[in-house]
């Protein structure tokens, strides 16, 4: 029987019981939710007992109606909000529509041009253009107008680049003056100051960029045949603002002379732009049949520099 767990956003999923006791990531913002065990079914106890029936006169449907209702306390007095435990046990709060209003309005941090409203939505004060990732728009307030990369926008070496990478790396220009809101599947967003410096970015971690950073598609050949649709990323360099994504909080590994780092392509979000990665590849027989280590294919990293990861292989589909 499916298991139902309610995750702290409110997407309430169906569990098989075969994740009972397990962390699974929620589809709908991608936090880890704790699967419960399975409970021993509790043995029938037979017991008997004498129920009084008290005849109670019925009421009017007005002196129900009149009455408060003790299940949401919320709506008693002044009270402004409280909280319950749902069916599988995590507290809910509930809010007064002026309290909700309050706690989730938008706010200025004064953070700039990039400024994160939260770890997961970006806010671009926007007077001119920026590059953005096509689809990641949530909300604009002003006059912003979307046009996505033109043909020759880049030159035709990158088009012909974003044909070979397949889905590759879509943009949207956005043009105007206002507040532009960006996010990609409540992942979690960093914002980064390039100055006259250059990195590689992970073509589908890509979120946005300003008008003054260079960018270039960078195909991985090498693995082209191994994984579906190749391996992209992009070369950002020069001087301004980006912003990357990543699924929960990336972390960083330094790459030092004679100690190297070894990575999985699916896992890997950026590095620094003077490493070149090379690939290390364990398929034998035994990976056909499924009896290999499940880690076929890595990246690996020498010289001096760093790497970014996540938490989460994110698989990529090609589109047909």
């Amino acid at each position: 029987m499916p298991i139902e767990v309610r995750c702290q956003c409110g997407k309430k999923i169906r569990a098989p019981e075969k994740y009972a006791g397990k962390q699974v990531p929620c589809p709908a913002c991608g936090q880890l939710m704790q699967i419960p065990g399975l409970l021993p079914a509790p043995e029938p106890e037979e017991e008997e007992y004498e129920v009084e029936v008290e005849e109670v006169p019925p009421r009017s449907m007005s002196a129900r109606i009149s009455q408060p209702f003790d299940a949401f306390p919320a709506r008693q007095g002044n009270a402004k909000s409280t909280n319950f435990k749902s069916p599988s046990g995590d507290e809910v709060s509930r809010y007064s529509i002026d309290d909700f209003v309050e706690r989730t309005e938008q706010k200025d941090h004064g953070q700039g041009f990039f400024e994160l409203e939260s770890p997961y939505m970006l806010e671009i004060n926007l007077d001119g253009m920026v590059w953005t990732k096509m689809g990641s728009m949530i909300a604009y307030v002003g006059n912003i107008k979307f046009t996505r990369e033109g043909i020759f926008e880049k030159g035709l070496g990158k088009l012909l680049k974003k044909a070979v990478s397949g889905e590759g790396t879509k943009l949207t220009k956005a043009e105007g003056s206002g507040r532009l809101y960006l996010a990609d599947s409540g992942k979690r967003i960093s914002v980064l100051n390039l100055n006259d410096e250059s990195i590689f970015v992970n073509g589908n971690d890509l979120l946005a960029l300003e008008e003054s950073i260079e960018w270039d598609i960078k195909m991985m050949r090498k693995i082209t045949g191994l994984l579906a649709g190749g391996l992209f990323n992009v070369k950002l360099s020069g001087s301004g603002l980006i912003a990357i994504t990543s699924h929960f909080q990336p972390m960083t590994l330094r790459v030092t002379p004679g100690r190297p780092v070894v990575t999985d392509p699916n896992a890997t979000i950026a590095w620094s732009g003077n490493l070149s990665p090379e690939f290390k590849t364990d398929i034998s027989l035994k990976t056909f049949f499924g009896r290999g280590s499940g880690e076929s294919i890595q990246m690996l990293f020498k010289g001096e520099g760093f790497v970014v990861v996540q938490p989460f292989e994110e698989v990529y589909f090609q589109g047909t």
